[in-house]
């Protein structure tokens, strides 16, 4: 609003918040009237007065109140009553941004307009009906209709998604594989137990991964996360072509090929949020479908080619093809937000935990990530023991991953109108239910099918939604760290879960009632904590979309 120039002779302009606990002063200089067009304020011509004064308020950043930083300019950015960051007088220090359309080009982590001082808030004191206060809401770029939901751009950067996720997580489907080669072939005189350390490893370390990644992703972007995970990742498969020994497994595999492919899998994740809201699980259900279809052609493709050319071209031939899809996804992957380069601060990655419902949900999707990956590593070896025919042993992780195309799409577009807790508490209790009443009991070769297009379903569902739940709590600001660090505690998990069922299995003389009970069981235990979360955040009526 404009202020008039102040009486006898002094030409100062003062602008004030009613909050005065951080003050600074700005000198203006020889300036002629300066009329904003976003915040309308009028200076008279220069006079040999002290210079103006001006108070800010440290605000917390908008909708998260468990962050805090702060910020050496003596100039913060402020929004003007229209949501625009305001243009700024040269001869100040602050820095100079144009007006965002759709994307945030200042850093406003502290920015906002303070209600207490605005004419709303003095209305709300007499009585008036307020009108929204313009810092109350997110900032420039991360309202629910700077996102595209769409478009040419953003669906290229879920292309480029696709083709991250058909090698890193598509060939995390494959494990069934590599355990029953490795257990079979030169890793035979180790047991099941000893020779899953290997794929747990690989899985613990692309899932941890996301700690350090998806706070270089929230610093500096996606780009050269992918270029660098994909050199890393191709020179680990490489390696593991070469690999004849355990230990020679394990650097290659489990931590060498996973480096790469977690830096990977974090671009390609946290990527998707800055361009979605609305549609953001359809989108994800369509970016992770890529990791089911590299989930059906792959093992089928390594089966086929480890019979005819041996293992170690097998792993090389996986390695072009990896390098050729890589490259197509960091010329497509990028983010609708700049980066914020920021020191290494410990407690971004911790301060989620302080919210109850972001440490439901991270408990819940650890319990199920603890019994999920149990399907994918053994189906094969209890299909043998049941007495399924050699000739569909190969083709039931295919078909898992196959199905669960569908289960990564589909519950994705349905939780975006019913609600993505809603959803997943639907999900994890499918996968539950049947894991108890359809896996332990079913010794067919029916049942055996049954279950792998079943789980197959409900295990793509959790896959897909998963980040979307964290995303749905958090300041996309810091979905990097947020995300990053669900995964960290997820990863221990997939590290733990399949050693301990192939311990349990090996006490048990070969036994998988063990191993089945223990998915089962920790999949009950994620449904329940999901639920609790659910009711945390919206209460208990089931009407409601959450």
């Amino acid at each position: 609003m404009e202020k008039p120039a102040t009486p006898s002779g002094s030409s100062q302009s003062t602008l004030h918040d009613t909050d005065t606990t951080h003050a600074g002063t700005v000198n203006i200089g020889n300036t002629d009237d300066i009329d904003s067009n976003n915040n309308n304020i009028t200076m008279a011509a220069p006079h040999t007065s002290p210079a103006p004064e001006i108070i800010d308020k440290d605000d917390a950043a908008p909708y998260d109140a468990s962050r805090r930083s702060s910020t050496t300019s003596s100039f913060r950015h402020r929004r003007s009553r229209e949501g625009h960051i305001p243009a700024q007088v040269p001869e100040t220090d602050a820095n100079i941004y144009p007006e965002p359309s759709n994307v945030v080009e200042a850093d406003l982590e502290k920015g906002g307009y303070d209600p207490e001082s605005s004419e709303e808030s003095k209305a709300t004191t007499e009585g008036a009906a307020p009108e929204a206060a313009p810092g109350a809401g997110p900032p420039p770029g991360m309202h629910p209709d700077d996102f595209p939901d769409g478009g040419f751009a953003a669906w290229l950067v879920v292309f480029g998604g696709w083709c991250g996720l058909f090698c890193t997580f598509g060939l995390i489907n494959c494990i069934g594989v590599f355990e029953t080669y490795y257990v079979n072939g030169p890793l035979s005189h180790y047991s099941q137990g000893t020779v899953s350390w290997i794929m747990s490893l690989e899985v613990f370390v692309m899932t941890f991964g996301g700690i350090v990644f998806g706070r270089v992703f929230d610093s500096y972007g996606p780009r050269w996360l992918l270029i660098i995970g994909t050199i890393v990742y191709v020179f680990g498969l490489m390696m593991t072509s070469l690999a004849t020994e355990y230990y020679q497994f394990i650097l290659a595999q489990g931590f060498c090929a996973s480096i790469g492919s977690s830096a990977v899998f974090n671009a390609c994740m946290s990527s998707v949020v800055s361009w979605f809201y609305k549609r953001r699980s359809a989108a994800f259900g369509i970016m992770v479908s890529g990791s089911s279809l590299g989930g059906v052609v792959l093992p089928i493709m390594l089966n086929k080619l480890i019979i005819r050319v041996g293992f170690p071209w097998a792993m090389r031939s996986i390695a072009f093809l990896f390098l050729g899809l890589l490259t197509i996804a960091s010329m497509t992957v990028r983010s609708r937000l700049p980066p914020r380069p920021r020191p290494l601060v410990l407690s971004d990655y911790f301060s989620g935990f302080r919210e109850p419902v972001y440490l439901l949900t991270v408990i819940a999707c650890f319990l199920f990530f603890w019994g999920m990956f149990l399907p994918f590593n053994y189906i094969e070896l209890q299909a043998k023991a049941a007495g399924l025919s050699p000739s569909l042993q190969p083709y039931l992780l295919s078909i898992i991953n196959a199905v669960s195309i569908f289960g990564r799409i589909i519950p994705g577009m349905v939780a975006d109108r019913m609600g993505r807790y809603n959803v997943m508490i639907f999900i994890t209790l499918l996968s539950a239910v049947i894991s108890l009443a359809l896996w332990i009991p079913g010794k067919s070769t029916g049942a055996i099918i049954a279950y792998a297009v079943l789980f197959g379903f409900s295990s793509g569902g959790f896959v897909s939604l998963g980040p979307t739940l964290i995303a749905q709590i958090s300041d996309i600001r810091q979905i990097g760290a947020r995300t990053g660090a669900a995964f960290a505690v997820q990863a221990f998990g997939a590290l733990t879960g399949s050693p301990i069922a192939g311990a349990i299995t090996t006490a048990e003389n070969g036994s998988f009632l063990g191993l089945q009970l223990f998915c089962g069981f920790t999949m009950v235990a994620s449904v329940t904590v999901f639920f609790v979360a659910r009711i945390v955040l919206a209460g208990s009526s089931i009407k409601t979309k959450v």
